[in-house]
């Protein structure tokens, strides 16, 4: 069994990050443990060098930093992103739906889950809840995490559906509502689910205002293999990415430099949102830095064009009983390490130099990499690189760890990977 250090505490993680909201008070949590100090977004910073620091925005996203020993001149920036979503299903307003005497709930689908992973297994709840205040525009915001295993969504007896291993589609909103209840005579028929969410966040029925709330996985992480080198687990995209930054950051920083990394939410539904990669977030959060240190725009504009980013996300390993749906040179296994993603139609980051530069850090370090690319007919999916190289000019490269099952309730990887990409994101903050 391969229980590093590295596994540990993607395990930590991953079972703590069960919401995007979760997955930044867990990245909150290490950075305080490794001596970084909270800001506050709208606040007035004041920097040391020397110093880390961090700030949530929104309550699912987050950008920390390190400020060099000896800044000298213009400093040089490095950067690395992640992603703290995933696909899942999320509730819907007054979701409580009755059908025969079983209490279901109204969800809909958030990502690209494959949707027949999420059957039969057991789920909960987790998300914030907006809370009435003293001011109308300043509601409190509270966080819930119902931590059992309340729903399941059954599947359809194979008597009642012969044709289901020959391939079923399912309807979202017919096929994917979770069971969470008998109907009985104390339990409110419209208003079940309010109920119970008002007693988990301590608060009245009354009070809850919105809410948005995920439905997880409660499968455990579970080694398997032979010698115990896969981890079953949800959430492998992109909690893996999301723990490299966190190693990177936290690693040591260069004197005369500026670390940052940027755990983004809604990547899975184009990122295009005020949390998102797409918004103006990062610049702004950038800005404020360079001005806090005494810098002027010129010098901050300067050094963000010549800055570099690592975007990290998962990678599709070749699959067992399916090679053929990989391309014919470039294909990665798990345990190959970091997979440097590449594409001519630039949905990954994808120049010469950049990745040249990356590739000489894994040799210099050791640290083992492979290059991927998809086969010519098939599309692959987007990351975070392309939307934040264009939205911030500077040089920018995929990478990764190879899975299996990419977007199941439930992924597989090699654990090793995971200590390969937490080498790479150290060595990129300090070289």
């Amino acid at each position: 069994m391969n229980l590093t250090e590295d596994t540990k505490q993607l395990i930590t993680l991953i079972d703590a990050g069960v919401s995007p909201f979760h997955c930044v008070m867990e990245a909150e949590r290490f950075l305080l443990v490794a001596g970084f100090a909270p800001l506050e977004l709208t606040g007035r910073w004041k920097l040391q060098p020397g110093h880390g620091y961090f700030l949530p925005l929104f309550d699912s996203t987050l950008a920390a930093f390190t400020v060099g020993k000896n800044l000298t001149g213009r400093p040089s920036l490095r950067l690395e992103a992640a992603h703290t979503d995933w696909p899942c299903l999320r509730l819907k307003p007054s979701p409580e739906v009755s059908s025969e005497r079983y209490a279901k709930l109204n969800v809909e689908v958030y990502g690209s889950p494959i949707l027949s992973t999420w059957l039969d297994r057991p789920l909960s709840m987790a998300g914030r809840v907006s809370v009435a205040g003293a001011r109308p525009m300043e509601p409190e915001t509270l966080f819930v995490d119902f931590g059992e295993p309340l729903l399941t969504i059954p599947n359809l007896a194979i008597h009642m559906n012969p044709e289901a291993n020959e391939g079923m589609k399912l309807n979202p909103q017919v096929d994917m509502l979770p069971l969470l209840a008998m109907l009985t005579d104390d339990l409110d028929k419209d208003h079940f689910f309010l109920n119970r969410l008002a007693s988990e966040a301590g608060c009245a029925p009354k009070d809850i205002l919105d809410y948005e709330i995920c439905v997880y996985n409660t499968d455990s992480c579970t080694f398997c293999g032979l010698n115990g080198e896969f981890l079953s687990a949800p959430r492998l995209d992109n909690l893996t990415s999301v723990l490299a930054c966190l190693h990177g950051v936290t690693s040591g920083m260069r004197d005369n430099g500026v670390n940052m990394i940027l755990l983004y939410d809604n990547e899975e539904i184009g990122s295009r949102t005020k949390q998102g990669a797409f918004s103006a977030v990062t610049e702004r959060i950038l800005e404020k830095l360079f001005l806090a240190l005494g810098y002027d725009r010129e010098t901050y504009l300067n050094t963000v064009m010549d800055g570099f980013l690592l975007s990290m996300d998962v990678a599709h390993a070749i699959h067992p009983n399916h090679p053929e749906k990989c391309d014919i040179k470039n294909r990665i296994c798990m345990g190959d390490g970091v997979v440097l993603k590449m594409s001519s139609r630039q949905s990954y980051a994808t120049d010469a130099s950049c990745i040249g530069a990356i590739e000489s850090i894994c040799r210099s370090a050791e640290i083992p990499y492979r290059k991927f690319s998809n086969r010519s007919d098939m599309r692959g999916g987007s990351t975070l690189g392309a939307i934040s190289s264009a939205e911030l000019s500077l040089r920018t490269v995929d990478i990764g760890v190879p899975i299996l099952a990419m977007h199941s309730a439930r992924e597989l990887m090699a654990c090793a990977d995971q200590t390969a990409i937490d080498r790479l994101a150290s060595e990129f903050f300090l070289v």
